[in-house]
């Protein structure tokens, strides 16, 4: 595909994630992060918020599990209203349909989990038909299946709350995956989708025999079954085609590093790196010359007072990336504003650029000044590499964009 033009679609580079997963947490409880955060209540608010940091591009979730509380029947209302106020603010919605999040009667390896999805989709795209939107729509219909294969179906942190059958539940969520992008489709050719899978990188001890060797290289080629799935090279039988795959996006934190076994997180940011600790640049090469396609650095941010570092990190990692000439549409931070732990709701991690205090106030926001200055010093520094990449033809920008710059 290296030789087809693709139109980069976003508004803008730097990009805002809002919390809105909606799922069973490991206790079966559903958690709304829409309401926790009080996104919903402060919506314009969070999108006035974004403008001192020209961030026009925002993700959002349908909350799948709110839309349709009895089967087939659809309630937009709330969708229809982010959208406005979207509109109203500028800023361009990216919309995950199933974040985590579905309906009470289903789970994924439910015998109308595909149908239902599909279904969603049909009338989700029609709907934002009806509303005669110009902005193209872009859609991830379902996010992050590689993790919640793993936290569904082999550690039983949320629903179907299974040990020992993460395959089964990937396959199931690949599934329900490509008949959504099938049908949003044939709804809108033009919808674009976006993909979010955790990038990782995991490897063998030190000491390793040369089967846990090949154990752990196995284990870091699992984080390509779902997009290989959608793209057709593996399970044709779900109907998988090259070109749903369009945009790449990859979510990656700062535990995405691993070895295997004994599991041991690699310190991203250690005195001494790890002999086997990557830099994030390379990963998203490594998945660049796996795919060809544009690539999106979907969700990335770090708790605590080490976020400061963690922008500057990354904005270091993608101006290596942008240099290799590998076509990088954005960067979005997610989540924007603090969000407490899905099991444990009095936990907040102080990981967004705006702090919560809900011992004061659920409306709260709280700007982290270190996190903004680094943001605004990545910016500058990335908008140097932007303009030359655009100048070299590395890649294609938006209009928009290019008057940030």
């Amino acid at each position: 595909m290296s030789d087809q033009k693709i139109e980069n679609p976003f508004k803008s580079f730097w990009m805002a994630g809002f919390e809105c997963t909606d799922q069973l947490n490991a206790f079966g409880n559903r958690v709304d992060f829409l309401h926790v955060t009080s996104h919903l209540e402060l919506l314009k608010q969070d999108y006035e918020n974004l403008g001192a940091f020209n961030i026009k591009t925002v993700r959002e979730g349908l909350r799948w599990s709110q839309v349709e509380k009895i089967p087939g029947i659809y309630d937009f209302s709330i969708f229809q209203k982010m959208l406005e106020t979207g509109q109203e603010n500028g800023i361009q919605q990216i919309w995950d349909i199933c974040h985590f999040g579905f309906p009470d009667d289903l789970s994924p390896v439910h015998p109308h989990f595909t149908g239902r999805f599909a279904a969603l989709c049909t009338a989700f795209a029609q709907f934002y038909k009806s509303l005669g939107y110009s902005e193209p729509l872009i859609v991830t219909p379902i996010n992050e299946v590689s993790f919640m294969s793993w936290l569904g179906g082999d550690v039983a942190g949320t629903s179907p709350y299974c040990h020992n059958n993460g395959w089964e539940v990937k396959y199931s969520y690949m599934k329900a995956y490509i008949a959504g992008v099938k049908a949003l489709k044939e709804v809108d050719p033009t919808i674009r989708i976006l993909t979010t899978e955790p990038l990782v990188n995991v490897v063998p001890n030190l000491n390793a025999t040369s089967r846990e060797i090949e154990d752990a290289k196995n284990h870091h080629e699992l984080q390509y079954q779902s997009l290989d799935i959608l793209s057709g090279k593996m399970c044709p039988e779900l109907g998988g085609k090259p070109e749903y795959l369009d945009i790449l996006g990859f979510n990656y934190y700062y535990n995405n590093q691993w070895v295997l076994n004994p599991h041991q997180i690699l310190g991203w940011n250690d005195s001494v790196p790890h002999p086997y600790l990557r830099q994030l640049s390379d990963l998203l090469y490594e998945a660049h010359l796996r795919y060809d396609r544009p690539i999106v650095l979907a969700e990335t941010s770090h708790p605590g007072k080490d976020r400061p570092l963690w922008i500057n990190y990354i904005a270091a990692q993608i101006s290596k990336t942008i240099r290799q000439k590998i076509p990088f549409w954005g960067i979005c931070i997610y989540p924007i504003i603090d969000r407490p732990n899905w099991d444990h709701l009095d936990d907040w991690h102080n990981s967004g650029l705006w702090d919560m205090n809900p011992a004061i106030s659920i409306k709260s926001r709280i700007l982290h000044q270190p996190s903004a200055k680094a943001l605004q010093d990545a910016q500058d520094t990335l908008s140097v590499e932007l303009n030359e990449a655009v100048n070299q033809q590395h890649f294609s920008i938006r209009v928009e964009e290019m008057v940030m710059l």
